[in-house]
């Protein structure tokens, strides 16, 4: 399995939770039952401690593993403050305090004023962690980023803050350089968790500094010295640059990513985490809720979940095959939008915008315009949706104002057509009559907007293939429908669908995930992505809200 497929085991137990509450005879006490295994699946997180000395570039590492350069680097060594970087909707940094219930919000460019030595001298301030949170796929999926202060700092604080943590960490990432590779402090760690049982990954940084000899000698002597103290068990060492990684992935340069070390690094830290923490995490959930499913009262129901939570734990059981594992980054990064891509429906967004205009405009002239208002009163009105709309933003005198002449020639019309007409004729004509959407105002300036959009759309795809569809918002399935029939490439059109398909996955999983948090009473777990999903969710499957009165 990957990443993607890990979370959807997840929830695929959640499921089973649920559907056993409906087999149960007392709901009360199976809610009481299952609370924390649904709040278990909800914490899931994988804590990544990252540890060494100051200047050894373990910032830059990080930034090099998100692909992003928004972590400070260069700066005075920090306090006593774990600092995490976990997964956001948006980029920003909270703080929490020893001695104050309510955290606080902070710009992730003033974070060097808490986090330093030189803002917050022997942490004076009080802060127990500082999160930064930012929208990298890397994290999304439950990597947490630990960064502790230095070793070997002078200040006592610093070390008692560093040792406090490592009971947390799921895995250690040492980060040592060429410079001079292992110091008297990093021995220190590597014997203070020799008899630990968590993974450690070494990590040489730096690599960009030195030639190809010096390179093999410093990996040489780091091997020997941690195969004398580890044996067999000796951490795996990873010769890497960071700077040039982050530098080839803003750069989307591939063959120099390649050269930097930073995706095998990456491999085998998402390897790690699915075959040796989360499989087992899952498996032990598994078991929790097969023991449960087996105490509810006897039915069809109840053996069929019996009989799918074993299926679903020989499957997680099965582990991952060997020819997957060198494409589970590669695939996690492949299928992960952009969040300028998942913002809404760029056409929706310019039907919206005319329709505003036009509104804006619109009941304003009837009040002021007899010629307005008889050309209103002729047509019979706006259409039934377009009607309540305008409502929503017009006053009810201007209402009354602009709006009597459409009901006084609607009686005419209905005085005219009762003298004398046959009653089928009479019908016939008051269907007819009745404001459509060849004959509403708004219902045109919708139609005109939504093919100006789609046309600067297809024009914009036949001139910069690439740039387009990078660019392209999440647009909802009437308006992919339409713009993939205006398509005349073919392989565009596939293009499209693949990245259509992982926008619908990804709000998919985080309306999985609002669900999983909610049944595990872990609202404040939410992103604002999560929180958001039920209404983005309904608006990629339909229209926006706004101009959603029909499909065709």
């Amino acid at each position: 399995m990957d990443l993607r497929e890990y979370e959807q085991h997840k929830f695929a137990i959640a499921e089973v939770l649920r559907q056993a509450s409906l087999a149960s005879s007392d709901g009360r006490e199976w809610r009481e039952r299952t609370s924390g295994l649904f709040g278990r699946l909800a914490d899931d997180r994988f804590n990544l401690v990252v540890v060494g000395r100051f200047s050894r570039g373990k910032t830059s590492l990080m930034n090099a593993l998100l692909g992003t350069d928004r972590l400070p680097t260069g700066i005075v060594p920090l306090t006593s403050v774990i600092t995490t970087v976990a997964y956001g909707s948006a980029e920003r940094a909270i703080l929490r305090f020893e001695r104050r219930f309510m955290d606080q919000e902070i710009s992730l460019d003033a974070l060097p004023q808490y986090v330093t030595q030189l803002g917050n001298p022997g942490n004076v301030r009080g802060i127990k962690e500082a999160e930064v949170q930012l929208p990298a796929e890397f994290l999304r999926r439950g990597f947490h980023f630990v960064d502790t202060p230095g070793l070997g700092s002078a200040i006592e604080e610093n070390t008692r803050a560093t040792e406090s943590f490592l009971p947390e960490a799921d895995a250690f990432l040492l980060v040592t350089s060429y410079e001079s590779p292992l110091s008297d402090e990093e021995m220190r760690f590597f014997r203070a968790t020799a008899s630990s049982p968590r993974r450690i990954f070494v990590v040489l940084n730096k690599q960009d500094t030195v030639r190809e000899q010096e390179r093999d000698d410093a990996l040489d002597y780091v091997r020997q010295e941690l195969g004398a103290m580890f044996g067999q068990m000796a951490p795996k060492v990873f010769s890497i640059s960071a700077r040039d990684g982050l530098e080839a992935k803003l750069s989307q340069d591939s063959r120099r990513l390649a050269a930097s070390g930073i995706p095998a690094l990456e491999q085998e830290l998402v390897s790690f985490l699915l075959t040796q923490k989360q499989s087992e995490f899952l498996l032990r959930i598994c078991d929790r809720v097969a023991e449960l499913t087996r105490a509810l009262p006897s039915s069809d129901r109840a053996a069929g979940l019996v009989e799918e939570i074993a299926s679903l734990s020989s499957r997680i059981a099965g582990g991952i095959p060997a020819a997957l594992r060198s494409g589970l980054v590669e695939e996690t990064a492949a299928r992960a939008p952009t969040s300028a891509q998942l913002r809404p429906c760029e056409i929706c967004e310019s039907i919206s915008s005319a329709l505003w205009e036009f509104e804006r405009r619109f009941q304003y002239e009837i009040v002021v315009s007899r010629e307005a208002r008889r050309d209103l009163a002729e047509r019979g009105g706006l259409c039934s949706f377009h009607t309540w709309q305008y409502e929503s933003i017009a006053s009810p005198q201007g209402i009354c104002e602009g709006y009597s002449a459409v009901l006084e020639e609607w009686a005419a019309w209905m005085h005219a057509a009762a003298a004398g007409a046959q009653p089928d004729d009479v019908v016939a004509k008051l269907w007819a009559r009745l404001p459509s959407e060849t004959s509403c105002p708004l219902c045109r300036v919708r139609a005109k907007a939504e093919s100006d959009a789609i046309t600067a759309l297809v024009r914009g795809f036949a001139n910069h293939e690439a740039q387009s569809l990078s660019r392209l918002s999440a647009l909802c399935l009437p308006h992919f429908a339409a713009l993939t029939t205006a398509m005349k490439n073919t392989s565009v059109t596939l293009d499209l669908m693949q990245r259509q398909a992982s926008l619908l996955d990804r709000l998919a999983e985080d309306m999985k995930r609002y669900a999983l948090k909610r049944d595990g009473i872990r609202s404040a777990l939410l992103s604002d992505e999560e929180a958001a999903a039920s209404k983005r969710g309904l608006s990629l499957v339909a229209r926006a809200r706004s101009i959603a009165d029909r499909v065709g």
